[in-house]
């Protein structure tokens, strides 16, 4: 029986290089740690590219976005493309403001992503449309299968949008993720994490559709599993059965 992309995870518990939301680390680290990676954040740019030269994979996020950090992205993400080791990117609440819609663009053209990870709104910004946003958050409708073939076939790189279900385009195909739970929209950090995971699910070996899109499943089983706990009455009572879940195995 072959080996699963979970399982790949959990025997090489890849380094995962963060620069990402301060509100979200602790969430995000011990959230990476449950489904098998091994979480590393470093944001002074004196050293990010010889922390993403140790690492197997980087997440880029720009939840809590300044200046120095816009420059550190920059090196770690070039540093990460000469090594060959898979980028996520979340432009995190790109449409919200001027500076970060100029951010991610300086972002993305000096850095090539594996994958930019992201809700509707953000992921149609990155392409020239209008999505109705509210903070970070989509609010408006959109067609997220025309969404990420944009930004795919713009940033020649794969693109996930995320939602009641989650729509990815990687090489030209177009798949959906049906798993999840609402309970995930109420939670800080719900995305952030997903983007932690998929950069550890593609930095193990494997087809990277599969690799994408069972690690989108896997987040989402996890929810439905924790939700539907007895104890489960709400987000306080889910995050740690949401954690716990994450560490199951397929099978479970």
């Amino acid at each position: 029986m072959a080996v699963s992309v979970i399982g790949r995870v959990r025997e090489q518990r890849p380094l995962i290089h963060h620069i990402t939301n301060a509100v979200v680390m602790n969430f995000t680290a011990n959230g990476l740690l449950a489904f098998g990676g091994t979480p590393i954040m470093a944001n002074a740019k004196q050293e990010v590219a010889d922390v993403t030269r140790l690492s197997q994979g980087l997440l880029l996020n720009i939840g809590t976005l300044h200046e120095n950090q816009v420059e550190a992205m920059i090196i770690a993400g070039k540093a990460a493309n000469e090594i060959g080791i898979p980028v996520v990117f979340d432009p995190v609440g790109a449409p919200a403001t001027r500076y970060r819609s100029e951010a991610c663009q300086r972002i993305l053209q000096e850095v090539k992503p594996t994958v930019i990870k992201g809700n509707a709104g953000e992921l149609a910004h990155l392409v020239g449309q209008d999505v109705e946003t509210k903070g970070v958050d989509s609010t408006g409708k959109a067609d997220p299968e025309s969404i990420v073939r944009l930004v795919s076939e713009k940033y020649y790189t794969g693109a996930v949008c995320t939602g009641e279900r989650d729509v990815g385009c990687m090489r030209g195909e177009v798949f959906v993720n049906e798993t999840g739970h609402p309970l995930l929209a109420r939670i800080t950090g719900a995305g952030c994490l997903l983007g932690s995971l998929l950069a550890a699910g593609l930095s193990v070996g494997g087809d990277p559709k599969e690799k994408v899109l069972e690690t989108l499943s896997h987040y989402g089983r996890a929810a439905e599993h924790a939700a539907a706990l007895p104890g489960v009455k709400g987000p306080g009572t889910f995050i740690p059965k949401f954690v716990d879940a994450l560490a199951m195995g397929d099978e479970t």
